[in-house]
């Protein structure tokens, strides 16, 4: 009898130790995302700071009445860093065709101060974005596989967005297998 109880107490030691295991993995992950995330959001904000910086000095110098008018549009408060990202994206691809089609601008030091800058930050923003995506994958895989789906139950835990397709892809390819 005793044998009994004592095997009893190993087996919920043993499913308590996993529980605790996996709910630790899961916390984990979201305080590296949550870390990531407010990395990004700096560096999304000093992004959108630059490309301002940098649209001023633009339309000063080529007299443009409108360049990059969306980042002083009034959604940009309200866009989530996945939209926001997107929109910078954009909007940095944009600065760059200009700077491309007019090599003149590069006279401009406080021009070429705020590009030195604005790729630095790009760096930055790429390497947070990564660090994110990377923890994202593994937390979308214990949300998958077991046991740790069924903590994931317990706790009300969802998949996790992507910053690109990339990293999206590569998950639905480890979630079919």
């Amino acid at each position: 009898m005793i044998e009994v109880v004592l095997g009893c107490i190993v087996v919920v030691a043993l499913i308590g130790i996993i529980f605790i295991s996996y709910h630790n993995k899961f916390r984990i992950s979201i305080v590296k995302m949550e870390e990531a995330e407010n990395n990004i959001d700096l560096f999304l904000q000093r992004k959108l700071d630059l490309l301002k910086r940098a649209r001023q000095v633009i339309i000063k110098e080529l007299k443009l009445e409108d360049f990059l008018d969306q980042l002083d549009s009034e959604i940009v408060p309200d866009l989530n860093h996945f939209e926001l990202n997107d929109l910078l994206k954009k909007s940095y691809n944009e600065l760059f065709q200009i700077l491309d089609d007019n090599e003149k601008l590069f006279k401009s030091e406080s021009l070429v101060h705020i590009i030195d800058d604005l790729n630095a930050n790009e760096i930055d923003l790429v390497a947070s974005i990564k660090f994110y995506n990377d923890t994202v994958v593994t937390f979308n895989q214990l949300i998958v596989s077991f046991p740790s789906n069924i903590i994931r139950l317990f706790f009300g835990y969802r998949r996790k967005e992507f910053y690109n397709h990339e990293k999206r892809e590569i998950y639905e390819i480890l979630k079919d297998n």
